[in-house]
């Protein structure tokens, strides 16, 4: 759920974790999951074919339309809500302005997103089945489900956001500076997500879990 505490601001906490007031109830679990879902629809994928800029802003007054359109009962749903959505996300997973909102990665429709290209680890990482390790080391990383290729900031991120989606994975070593150094910048998104459009094949390595036992976990990427 999501609560706003009147002196610190929204939280999903029973209670503030600032100062243990209870606070006013803004949202609850489910609506919670049936808004995020809506968001991810319209913002990552275009359903409803808003109108989006280059970088993905739609603005908030065409997204309360189109999530209220899909979800009859939310007659209630203001910007507050998405506000409180959006700040409390501890993924990072959208961005907010007074007038618009925009995913920071996921997408699946081809944007021209600028990207913070400043200070990017000399490392990343991405998870990969045994069958596709082969195929990254030779050919690289090409962008599959989404519009881009999508890294984790540390080994854990990367073997979370894999094990999501299949088995065991096998985490690959990204060499941020061969990949920018071959013309493919890197740009971070998230939190714990950078993007890149191509990862060559000089810049992907098998990760070795030992080096990493020892990696402090800051919880789900996604």
């Amino acid at each position: 759920m999501i609560r706003e505490c009147e002196e610190h601001g929204y939280h999903r906490n029973e209670r503030c974790p600032l100062c243990g007031e209870e606070g006013k109830f803004l949202m609850s679990d489910f609506e919670v999951e049936k808004i995020g879902r809506s968001l991810a629809g319209i913002l990552r994928h275009g359903k409803g074919n808003p109108e989006m800029d280059s970088q993905g802003n739609v603005a908030i007054r065409e997204v309360l339309d189109l999530i209220r359109a899909r979800n009859p009962r939310m007659t209630w749903l203001r910007a507050r809500h998405l506000e409180a959505l959006v700040d409390t996300d501890p993924k990072g997973r959208y961005a907010m302005t007074s007038s618009k909102i925009r995913a920071t990665y996921g997408h699946t429709i081809e944007l021209n997103i600028r990207l913070d290209c400043e200070n990017i680890p000399e490392e990343l990482f991405f998870p990969a089945t045994d069958e596709e390790v082969d195929i990254y080391l030779e050919d690289g990383i090409k962008p599959t489900d989404r519009a881009m290729v999508h890294l984790s900031l540390t080994y854990h991120d990367a073997l979370r956001a894999g094990s999501v989606r299949m088995d065991d994975p096998v985490v690959m070593l990204i060499d941020a500076d061969e990949c920018m150094d071959a013309g493919y910048d890197i740009g971070k998104a998230a939190r714990t997500v950078y993007l890149c459009r191509y990862v060559p094949p000089e810049a992907v390595y098998i990760a070795e879990p030992s080096d990493y036992e020892d990696e402090a976990s800051d919880g789900p990427e996604e």
